[in-house]
């Protein structure tokens, strides 16, 4: 079994055909074709189903899918760490990232990798559910991936190694001329009694909402839900409803004339980088190094503002060995 056998086996998979394949890999669709035909007969099985419109996988095909995608991401380790030892830049990132954190907080942090990196290419997926990043991270379609802290957690991300992103918090986007007292804060159930403009379920601003209302022993009043996520803030701004977004994402709705709640008590999420455990090639172990230290200079942070706060109240100091919060890159 060849490399390049694998390298059209999923390309053929991906575009769902062999002339879309052989145009996205630029060989000619015979030689595509030659070489599935040959990893099929020492596989000893068909691996597609060749219909008039496109392929489908047979169950054969099915269960190289993913042994297929983590050999090939093995092998891009391998070259990328040689490159890296003999002195060579450059290479490919793909991360798979939920929404609200590919905004927050991963913008930023490719913003100050690309700074370190510059001959990096970067890939960002984005996932339908929150559920599919684990699976993409594990499968190796992508190398790393950013997911909410409660997905992370299941049982399904347990052979995972991972670190944790910085908190976020939640705020209610209100439209500017809404009847809603002026005060700035916003009680749990009041959110829940508003026209809501909401994700699908199994996203991760809807799954925090949805808790938020079972916790309130209530039912949200939806009126627009849509997996158009650029729709939220001009929906907002038209008068359809509120919508609960992450601080980046309502500071930016309040520039353009939302209004902007906090919540009491406040809404806090929690987000996790992971990736498969053994070793990343060199680009992907520089990302997560960067994001080591984007979270310890952020406990940092912590600890010197809360000493602060103990000086200026005339108390003593914590111990230096207190920890406000660990990130771990131990897995699970």
């Amino acid at each position: 079994m060849e490399r390049r056998q694998l390298e059209y086996f999923v390309a053929v998979v991906e575009h769902r055909g062999f002339t879309a394949a052989a145009h996205a890999l630029h060989v000619a669709q015979p030689s595509l074709s030659h070489s599935i035909r040959a990893l099929e007969r020492e596989l000893g099985g068909s691996l597609f189903h060749r219909l008039p419109h496109g392929v489908a996988l047979t169950s054969a095909g099915e269960a190289l899918v993913g042994p297929a995608l983590r050999v090939l991401r093995d092998l891009s380790t391998a070259t990328s760490s040689v490159r890296e030892v003999l002195g060579l830049s450059g290479g490919r990132l793909d991360i798979v990232s939920q929404t609200t954190l590919a905004v927050d907080p991963l913008a930023d942090m490719l913003g100050r990798f690309h700074t370190a990196h510059p001959k990096v290419t970067v890939r960002v997926i984005d996932p339908e559910r929150s559920s599919e990043v684990v699976q993409m991270v594990r499968t190796g379609q992508c190398e790393l991936g950013l997911v909410d802290a409660s997905v992370e957690a299941t049982a399904a991300a347990s052979d995972l190694c991972g670190t944790e992103l910085p908190e976020q918090e939640m705020h209610v986007v209100l439209p500017p001329d809404h009847p809603h007292p002026q005060p700035s804060t916003i009680g749990l159930r009041e959110l829940a009694a508003l026209d809501l403009i909401v994700t699908p379920p199994g996203t991760a601003t809807r799954d925090t909402l949805d808790e938020v209302c079972a916790k309130a022993d209530t039912t949200p009043r939806i009126v627009v839900e849509t997996a158009h996520r650029a729709m939220i803030v001009p929906l907002v701004l038209a008068g359809a409803g509120a919508a609960l977004l992450t601080t980046s994402m309502a500071a930016d709705a309040a520039l353009r004339g939302a209004r902007m709640l906090s919540t009491r008590p406040r809404l806090l999420r929690r987000g996790r980088l992971v990736w498969r455990s053994g070793p990343l090639a060199p680009a992907a172990q520089a990302f997560v190094d960067l994001a080591c230290r984007t979270q310890e200079e952020r406990l940092q942070e912590e600890r010197r503002s809360q000493s602060s706060k103990w000086v200026a109240a005339g108390r003593a100091r914590p111990s230096s060995g207190t920890r406000l919060r660990s990130a771990s890159s131990e897995p699970k």
